[in-house]
C-alpha cells in the first residue's frame, strides 16, 4: 500500500495532519522527528509538522538530514517549513510580532501546491519565528504582508508553509494538502475508514479476549462509541459499564445519560453518585498530596485530582463486583487529542502539555504500561468518531451530542484566590488602550487568568474585557481588535465582550472563588440558561462559565461559542451568522430576571482557538 511518513516535531496539530492524509484516502504513519532517514524508504513522501521549538534560539531539534535527500516530495508545515529552510541555508529569526489566529496571505497560483486556488487566502498562524531569507533554491511561493509565509523548490518537491493547512481556519487546506497528495507525489490508493473500524474491533478482541472489562461512560459520544465497539467485539455479559457522577454534570445530565446508554446493549450498568468524594478528597500524585478540590485553584492541579479521584473510584467500584482491579481491563473514549494536549510522550516525544486530561493522568499511564487500558478511539479525532458512530448505527441524539468534558463544570468554574501575584504592567494597560483608541470601546486587563494554546505551547495568561456598545457591538470590528490584542499583548491570551453594560467605567473587581455548592449549583442553573437558548445556533459547542468578577456582585458569566470540525482548533460563533442576536437577548434577560442579584456581567467570549483553547481551563 501507498504510504505517507509524518515527522513529528511536537506540534499540537500533527494528529490533525494524519487525519486529514486520510481523509484523502492515504495511509499515514508518524514518526519522531529523529526518525532515521532509512526507514522512510518504503514512504511515497514525508510532512513535517509544526511544533513548539525554535530554530532561531537554539532550540534546533535534532534529525537526520538525509531525509532532505531522499529525493521524494516534503511538504513542511510551521516549523516544518523552518528546519527545511535552515537546512537549505535561509535564515530564520523572530518576530517583533507574533502571529496566532486567521490570517490572510497572498499565494502564487502557478505552483503546483496552490493550483485551482485564489491569489488570497484565510489561514491559521500560530508562531513566533519567520524565514526571513529564503533558502538557496527555492522561490517565495505566499506572503503575509511583508513576512515569508511560503517556500518552495519546484523542481525537487520541496514546499514549506508557514501556515497550518491541516486545520478549519485555513478555509483552503484539504486543497493545498490534496494537490501535495495527488498531484505533487501521485498518490493512486484509497485507504477508508471502515478499514480502521475493523482493526479497531480486531484490537480489542485480541486484547481483551474473554476476560472481564470496564468501560467508563460519561454520556458524550466518545465513551459511548467505546461502548458500542466492545459489545460488537466481546461477549456482552463480559462487559461492566460505570457511570461516575461527580456532582459536575450539568442539569438532569446523568438521568439523560444512563437512559441513552441502556439503548447500547450494556447488560451491566453501574450509576455511581460520587459528589462528596470528589468535592473533599486529598489524593496523592508523584508523592505530592493535593487537594481537597474545595481548596484548590490551580487548574491544571484540578484536572489531575479530578482524574486520579475517577480512577479510584473505578477501582472501588471493580472491586465491589469482585473483580480484581490489578488485572481487570479499564476502557475508555480517549481521543487522540486528549493524548496530544495532556503531553502524552508516548504520542508525541516533543509535544508541550496544554491541559492534564483526566483519562490521561499518570495512574492511567501505569495502568497503560501494563496493558489494562483499552482506548478504542485513540486514533481518531471528534469529527471522525461521529462518523464512527453513525457507522455503528448509534442514535444521532449520541452521535452529534455537544462535548462535555470528563471535569465537567469544575473546570467552568474559574477558582481564583485574589492573594495571588499576577502581574499587570503599565505598558501592557498602554498598549490595550492604543489599541482600543480609534473606538468608542474601553478595555480592562484582568487578572484572572484562563489556558490557551499560543506557538503549540500552553499559555496561562491574563483575560481582557471590553466594554461599549453592549448587545449592539460590531462583530467585526471587535474580533479583529480581540485578534490584535491577543498579538500585541503577550500577557493575554483570552478576551470577552460585556454584553449587558455599555460605556464602563469603572474597571472590574476581582473576589475570592473556589468550588462550593453554590458556586457549581449556580453555574449548573447559568448553563442550563445559555445551552437551552443556543441549542438552535450554528456552533459546534456552547457553555457558561462563571467568573469571580464584578463590581457590587461576586459573579459574571462568560459565554462560550465554538465553531470546529476538530476541536484542535476553531472559532468563536459569529453574532448574525452562526448565533443569532435575538438569541443572547433572551439569554441576557433570562439571567436578568433569574439571577440579577448575584451576575453583574454577562460577557461574550470572542476569542479563537488559539490562542485561547476551547474550554476555560
Amino acid at each position: 500500500m501507498e504510504k505517507l511518513a509524518i515527522l513529528d516535531c511536537g506540534g499540537q496539530y500533527t494528529k490533525v495532519i494524519d487525519r486529514k492524509v486520510r481523509e484523502l484516502g492515504v495511509k499515514s504513519d508518524i514518526f519522531p522527528i529523529n526518525v532515521k532517514s532509512e526507514e522512510l524508504k518504503e514512504y511515497k513522501s514525508v510532512i513535517l509538522s509544526g511544533g513548539p521549538n525554535n530554530v532561531a534560539d537554539g532550540q534546533r531539534l535534532n534529525f537526520d538530514k538525509n531525509i532532505f535527500e531522499l529525493g521524494i516530495p516534503i511538504l513542511g508545515i510551521c516549523y516544518g517549513m523552518q528546519l527545511m529552510s535552515d537546512y537549505f541555508g535561509g535564515i530564520v529569526d523572530s518576530n517583533v510580532k507574533k502571529e496566532y489566529g486567521q490570517n490572510e496571505i497572498t499565494i502564487n497560483t502557478n505552483i503546483p501546491l496552490f493550483e485551482g486556488l485564489s491569489p488570497t487566502q484565510q489561514v491559521l498562524m500560530s508562531h513566533g519565528d519567520t524565514v526571513k531569507v529564503c533558502p538557496k533554491g527555492f522561490e517565495i511561493i505566499a506572503k503575509s504582508g511583508d513576512a515569508i509565509a511560503g517556500v518552495g523548490n519546484v523542481e525537487r518537491k520541496l514546499y514549506g508553509v508557514q501556515f497550518h493547512p491541516e486545520v478549519d481556519l485555513t478555509v483552503e487546506g484539504m486543497k493545498i494538502f490534496e494537490n501535495f497528495i495527488r498531484k505533487i507525489a501521485e498518490y493512486k490508493e484509497y485507504y477508508a475508514l471502515e478499514d480502521r473500524i475493523q482493526t479497531s474491533i480486531k484490537m480489542i478482541q485480541e486484547k481483551v479476549k474473554d476476560n472481564k472489562i470496564v468501560v467508563l461512560v460519561s454520556g458524550g459520544v466518545d465513551s459511548a462509541v467505546t461502548a458500542a465497539l466492545l459489545v460488537k467485539a466481546l461477549n456482552p455479559d463480559n462487559i461492566y459499564a460505570i457511570h461516575i457522577d461527580s456532582g459536575f454534570m450539568r442539569k438532569n445530565e446523568s438521568d439523560i445519560i444512563c437512559q441513552n446508554l441502556k439503548q447500547l446493549g450494556l447488560k451491566n450498568l453501574i450509576r455511581e453518585n460520587a459528589k462528596d468524594y470528589f468535592f473533599n478528597t486529598v489524593v496523592e500524585v508523584n508523592g505530592k498530596k493535593i487537594g481537597p478540590l474545595v481548596d484548590t485553584v490551580d487548574p491544571e492541579i484540578k484536572r489531575q485530582i479530578i482524574g486520579e479521584i475517577f480512577i479510584q473510584i473505578a477501582n472501588k467500584v471493580i472491586e465491589r463486583l469482585g473483580l480484581d482491579p490489578k488485572n481487570t481491563f479499564i476502557a475508555q473514549g480517549t481521543l487522540r487529542p486528549d493524548l496530544i494536549e495532556s503531553g502524552n510522550p508516548d504520542i508525541s516525544g516533543f509535544a508541550h502539555k496544554i491541559k492534564t486530561h483526566h483519562n490521561d493522568v499518570e495512574i492511567v499511564r501505569e495502568a497503560r504500561k501494563k496493558g489494562l487500558i483499552v482506548e478504542t478511539n485513540s486514533d481518531w479525532h471528534k469529527d471522525e468518531v461521529r462518523k464512527v458512530a453513525r457507522k455503528l448505527g448509534l442514535e444521532e441524539s449520541i452521535a452529534s451530542r455537544q462535548p462535555f468534558p470528563g471535569p465537567g463544570l469544575a473546570i467552568r468554574l474559574l477558582c481564583h484566590d485574589k492573594n495571588e501575584e499576577v502581574t499587570i504592567t503599565s505598558e501592557d494597560v498602554e498598549r490595550l488602550s492604543s489599541i482600543l483608541k480609534e473606538i468608542s470601546e474601553k478595555g480592562f486587563i484582568l487578572p484572572i487568568k484562563s489556558v490557551g494554546v499560543q506557538g503549540d505551547s500552553r499559555s496561562y495568561r491574563n483575560l481582557c474585557v471590553i466594554s461599549g456598545n453592549g448587545l449592539n457591538f460590531d462583530w467585526k470590528l471587535i474580533s479583529n481588535k480581540a485578534k490584535e490584542i491577543t498579538d500585541s499583548i503577550n500577557t493575554i491570551n483570552r478576551v470577552g465582550y460585556i454584553l449587558n453594560k455599555t460605556n464602563l467605567e469603572e474597571k472590574p473587581k476581582c473576589f475570592d472563588m473556589k468550588i462550593s455548592d453554590e458556586s457549581v449549583d449556580l453555574l449548573r442553573e447559568l448553563d442550563k440558561i445559555v445551552t437551552t437558548n443556543l441549542e438552535k445556533s450554528k456552533v459546534n459547542q456552547t457553555f457558561a462559565v462563571l467568573l469571580p468578577i464584578g463590581i457590587n456582585k461576586k459573579y459574571s458569566v462568560a459565554i462560550r461559542t465554538f465553531v470546529t470540525n476538530d476541536f484542535m482548533t476553531g472559532r468563536a460563533g459569529e453574532i448574525g451568522k452562526e448565533v443569532e442576536k435575538e438569541m443572547l437577548n433572551n439569554i441576557v434577560n433570562e439571567i436578568n430576571e433569574k439571577y440579577g442579584d448575584k451576575i453583574e456581567f454577562i460577557i461574550y467570549d470572542v476569542t479563537n482557538k488559539p490562542p485561547a483553547t476551547c474550554e476555560w481551563q
